[in-house]
């Protein structure tokens, strides 16, 4: 990051940080925060997002007046626009430890994984390790420094049982604050399938609105198996891709699938140019209206291919952007008033 710009961004999270630090005190020894509560509204939201040009490449050089922030639908006024470049990553490393992980070579590919994530590694960036099988996630290695406690840890897990995926997603956006950085990601080691989790799909939609943290998902399997889905099978089974999808929309990460090295090396690559070159914008919700969710889209300039951004947040009502303007349009009639 911009060494000019690590300040600001620090102090305007404040309240955000101090809000999440309410939250862990009572678990901070567990090393469990509580789950997201959904009547829980912000008072600062911060949306990180990531831009890319024609050929896949992050843009730098962003400005903003080229970025128009919606909610609902409706122009939003914001007052943060920073750009993170080279920054260090909190990393959440989610794994997937479940029996069906020991097909395929499913395991062996996520390893290999997690030795390319590590592989990237910059002066700041830290990890934690998670495992799931069919229950909630368990903490393998807090979060470190340490790369080479990250891949003992992981060379160490036997797939066994069956999956609580849904159940072990919806607890991970609030242990991965317990990191030092900004910038934090959850990266998801997955082939995506549930047959044991409390949760529902839906349950887990429901938890993973307004997720400020972007979730990757790494499905292990080969690109072209999602072309290759007999519509004509149960929607459960057609449900593990999608799923992953929807989980990496909903956060605003992307979902990159693929179990030979050069595939995991590319959806790495990927991960960390985004992660690395990334914009924040923000606002304060006006206190007014209902608490509930509400979705948020960015308008960009021509040149822009894709956005990558969180899908919304739980609060009350954005300040409007039309609303600034009538006032400023007041304040200069009453001046030519006078």
């Amino acid at each position: 990051m911009d060494g000019s710009a690590v300040p600001v961004i620090l102090r305007r999270v404040k309240r955000f940080i101090l809000l999440a630090a309410l939250g862990l005190a009572s678990a901070a020894n567990a090393q469990t925060p509580p789950p997201l509560q959904e009547n829980v509204s912000v008072t600062y939201v911060m949306v990180p997002f990531t831009v890319l040009g024609a050929k896949g490449n992050p843009i730098t050089d962003l400005r903003k007046a080229e970025v128009k922030l919606f909610v609902d639908g409706v122009a939003v006024r914001s007052d943060m626009f920073e750009r993170s470049l080279n920054a260090p990553v909190s990393y959440t490393i989610l794994l997937d430890g479940s029996g069906s992980m020991a097909l395929a070579g499913k395991m062996a590919s996520a390893r290999a994984a997690v030795q390319t994530l590590l592989a990237h590694r910059i002066p700041g960036d830290d990890y934690a390790l998670y495992v799931f099988t069919d229950s909630e996630a368990h903490e393998v290695v807090p979060f470190t420094d340490d790369a080479g406690a990250i891949a003992r840890a992981i060379a160490a897990v036997k797939p066994y049982g069956k999956t609580a995926f849904f159940d072990a997603i919806s607890t991970m956006p609030e242990r991965s604050r317990l990191g030092r950085n900004p910038t934090r990601a959850i990266i998801l080691l997955s082939d995506g399938i549930d047959n044991a989790s409390h949760l529902t799909r839906r349950d887990l939609a429901r938890e993973l609105e307004g997720v400020p943290v972007p979730i990757y998902p790494l499905g292990l399997r080969e690109p072209a198996e999602k072309d290759m889905l007999d519509p004509k099978q149960p929607r459960e089974e057609l449900s593990d891709i999608d799923l992953l999808g929807e989980v990496a929309g909903l956060t605003g990460g992307t979902l990159h699938l693929g179990n030979q090295p050069q595939q995991i090396a590319a959806a790495i690559d990927d991960i960390q140019k985004s992660l690395r070159a990334q914009y924040l914008i923000g606002f304060s919700p006006t206190g007014e209206g209902a608490i509930k969710y509400r979705r948020i889209s960015l308008k960009l300039g021509g040149r822009i291919h894709s956005v990558n951004v969180r899908a919304g947040y739980r609060g009350t009502e954005p300040p409007a952007l039309s609303s600034a303007v009538t006032r400023t349009s007041k304040r200069n009639e009453r001046k030519r008033g006078s």
